[in-house]
């Protein structure tokens, strides 16, 4: 029977999220319209992803001992979350996100990182006989980036399949790309990350070769409705979405990353994999709300 199980090792925060007509601009104020309070952050985003779609995960991070930690907890938990190494730590906030939200379904997040930045090495140690059971690791960077670049070094070594969302984007050390199964970054990260500007097929294509040469197995870079480029040893292609009508694009990569995840520890192929993440995707932004959004296998299936 193939290893289906997960391991999430990120971010959770509580998201502050507010309907607009129009973002503000600087020193603006506007009229917002419905007010949400959900469950989010990166890491978890993608965990609850991954649960909603059957497969096995346990998630890594850490929480402030407050109302907001025991909520994100209670949340993953009830989801089928293993949150055995979701640690509280004692006198630190809770991630916090507030979001707001315009009436195309573009989003701007100012993240407080809270609790989020107590994830470490010490961390991943702990955590290291769910690492070694699970068939894939899954990494973002909302949470100190020698944590990441060290759990993506072990799991490695344990020939773990690791998957890097190199988001919110920052300068990662080139140490880390082959340790890396794939990374997933979005257009404005591919051009953070290799200084070429993704708009098209081609673009995209050029971007993808860079990383890969920097020892990524498999370069996957999200497109929004154009989809997602493949580029492996097998040369590159882009694997287009469904059409849907964007009404919130917080989760949408996120729901991608734990789609993708999901589907390759099910034993689905690269293409596969990436096909099954872009409608995953697509439903997302479709809803409002980040973990609220991800939907069901039985969504995704039907779609």
């Amino acid at each position: 029977m193939k290893n289906d199980k997960i391991v999430v090792i990120g971010s959770s925060n509580t998201d502050m999220v507010i309907q607009t007509k129009k973002m503000p601009a600087p020193g603006e104020t506007v009229l917002g319209g419905t007010f949400l309070m959900n469950a989010g952050g990166k890491g978890a985003n993608q965990a609850v992803a991954a649960a909603k779609l059957e497969a096995s995960v346990t998630f890594v991070g850490c929480r402030g001992n407050d109302v907001f930690g025991q909520k994100a907890n209670d949340e993953l938990a009830s989801v089928g979350i293993d949150t055995t190494h979701f640690r509280e730590v004692e006198e630190v906030a809770s991630g916090i996100a507030t979001i707001t939200v315009d009436e195309s379904g573009e989003n701007s997040i100012v993240v407080a990182s809270g609790a989020n930045l107590h994830v470490s090495k010490e961390d991943i140690d702990t955590a290291k006989n769910a690492i070694q059971n699970a068939s894939v690791v899954l990494l973002q960077l909302e949470i100190p980036l020698p944590t990441v670049v060290y759990a993506a070094e072990e799991a490695h070594k344990m020939n773990k399949k690791v998957i890097l969302n190199p988001a919110p984007f920052t300068d990662i050390p080139t140490t880390i790309f082959p340790n890396l199964f794939a990374i997933t970054p979005n257009e404005t990260e591919a051009f953070g990350l290799t200084n070429v500007k993704v708009s098209d097929e081609a673009s995209a294509k050029k971007a993808a070769e860079v990383l890969f040469e920097k020892g990524v197995s498999n370069v996957i870079i999200t497109m929004g409705a154009q989809g997602a480029y493949l580029f492996n040893e097998n040369g590159g292609k882009l694997i287009p979405t469904e059409k849907v009508k964007a009404v919130d694009t917080t989760a949408a990569g996120d729901t991608f990353n734990g789609a993708f995840a999901s589907a390759i520890a099910k034993g689905k192929t690269m293409e596969e994999a990436i096909k099954f993440a872009n409608k995953a995707g697509a439903l997302s932004v479709t809803k409002m709300g980040a973990q609220q959004s991800c939907p069901t296998l039985k969504e995704v299936e039907v779609l």
